[in-house]
């Protein structure tokens, strides 16, 4: 069932509010961007599953793109967390889509978090709708 979460950067200059449904399962991927932050999302949500509250303007962007598609990673100007993402995948069928990081998350209880199902990507082979043949260290 979907819920609302609040979330926030450490020093709180971005705030949001997100829409997940985390009984449709978490994600972890081992693309170098995503292991060398250990990101635990949650993907694949609609853009107006995602309401950015405060601090648009201490948000900063590192993109990506490709033939796969493209990916913004945001992130505090300040502090340094990354808080969210956005971007289009075309092995995900090439939409838009929202993603969250789950630890910017302040509301999430950690049974919640434990219960979700995980789904692993190959994202450092481009391969993002396979797991990768190792994942225990994601």
């Amino acid at each position: 069932m979907k819920r609302t979460y609040h979330g926030s950067c450490h020093c709180k200059a971005v705030t949001f509010q997100a829409d997940i449904d985390l009984d449709q399962g978490t994600a972890k991927c081992n693309c170098t961007f995503c292991w060398k932050q250990r990101m635990w999302n949650a993907g694949r949500l609609k853009p107006s599953d995602f309401r950015l509250l405060s601090g648009e303007d201490m948000l900063a962007d590192y993109g990506k793109s490709g033939d796969w598609g493209e990916t913004h990673h945001r992130f505090c100007k300040r502090c340094g967390i990354a808080t969210h993402g956005h971007g289009r995948i075309v092995q995900m069928g090439g939409e838009p889509f929202m993603s969250v990081h789950l630890a910017a998350l302040d509301d999430l209880p950690v049974p919640d978090l434990v219960a979700a199902p995980v789904h692993y990507m190959d994202g450092l082979h481009d391969n993002w709708m396979n797991p990768p043949a190792e994942t225990r260290h994601l």
